[in-house]
C-alpha cells in the first residue's frame, strides 16, 4: 500500500489561508489503512480547521467528502458539478490521488494535505515499513522475496557490501542488512548454493529514472 503522513497542521493552515470555503476530500484506500486520509481523518482535520479559524475570529466553511479512490476516474468525476462554490479543494489522499483530482479539474485549486512516503507493509499496528520502489523489473524470485533495491540502503544487487556488522546495515544500525536476510533465508531453505549466482547489472530504464511511467492493457480499454 502507499504510506503517507498528514502534513503539519501549521503548514495546512498556511496553505488554506486565503480561502473561506473549502472542500476537504479523503480517500478510502491506502491512506485510510495508515490512518491519514479516511473518513475519520477528514472529520478530524475539518474540525481542527474550523476551531482554528473560530479562535482567530474568522469564518471558514469546510465541507467533507471521502471518495472510494481519488486516483480512479469513476470516483474522481463524482465531484463534477459540486466544486463551483468552493475556493479550494484540500486533498488528504496520496500524491497520486491529489494529482488526479487536479488533472480532472484543472480549473480548481487543489492543495495537498499529506506527504506521501513510500509503498510498504504493515509490520504491526501503527507501524509501516517500505518494501517496494516500483523499479519495474522485479528480482524477488532470485532474492527469496526480499527486495535488495528497497531494503538495501545502497540498492546493491550482489551483496552484502562488506560494511555490515552483526547482520545490521552499516549506514543505519537500526535496520537489518538486506543481504544478510537473503543469505539467512537461503540457508533456511537449503539453497545457499544459489548465493553464488551473480546478478547482472540492473536495467534501470524500467524505473522512475526514465521519467513518468505508464502501463496500458489494450484488452481492458473501452
Amino acid at each position: 500500500m502507499i504510506v503517507a503522513d498528514r502534513k503539519p497542521f501549521d503548514e495546512i493552515i498556511r496553505m488554506i489561508e486565503p480561502y473561506k470555503k473549502i472542500l476537504l476530500v479523503g480517500c478510502n484506500e491506502c491512506v485510510t489503512v495508515c490512518a491519514v486520509g479516511g473518513t475519520k481523518e477528514v472529520a478530524l482535520l475539518a474540525s481542527q480547521i474550523r476551531m482554528k479559524r473560530q479562535v482567530e475570529g474568522r469564518h471558514v466553511e469546510v465541507d467533507e467528502k471521502t471518495l472510494e479512490r481519488q486516483c480512479d476516474p469513476e470516483y474522481a468525476r463524482t465531484l463534477a458539478g459540486t466544486l463551483e462554490d468552493y475556493d479550494a479543494i484540500l486533498s488528504i489522499a496520496c500524491g497520486c490521488g491529489i494529482q488526479y483530482i487536479a488533472e480532472t479539474f484543472p480549473e480548481r485549486k487543489v492543495l495537498p494535505g499529506v506527504n506521501t512516503r513510500f509503498m510498504g507493509v504493515t509490520e504491526e499496528h501503527g507501524v509501516w515499513a517500505e518494501r517496494c520502489q516500483g523499479c519495474g523489473s522485479c528480482v524477488l524470485d532470485r532474492t527469496c522475496g526480499i527486495c535488495p533495491v528497497t531494503r538495501c540502503a545502497k540498492s546493491i544487487m550482489n551483496g552484502p557490501c562488506g560494511g555490515s556488522q552483526d547482520g545490521q546495515c552499516e549506514l543505519r544500525n537500526d535496520i537489518p542488512c538486506a543481504w544478510q536476510l537473503i543469505i539467512d533465508r537461503l540457508k533456511a531453505r537449503g539453497e545457499l548454493d544459489r548465493y553464488g549466482e551473480i546478478e547482472k547489472p540492473k536495467d534501470w530504464s524500467t524505473s522512475r529514472d526514465g521519467g513518468p511511467r505508464k502501463r496500458v492493457r489494450e484488452d481492458m480499454k473501452l
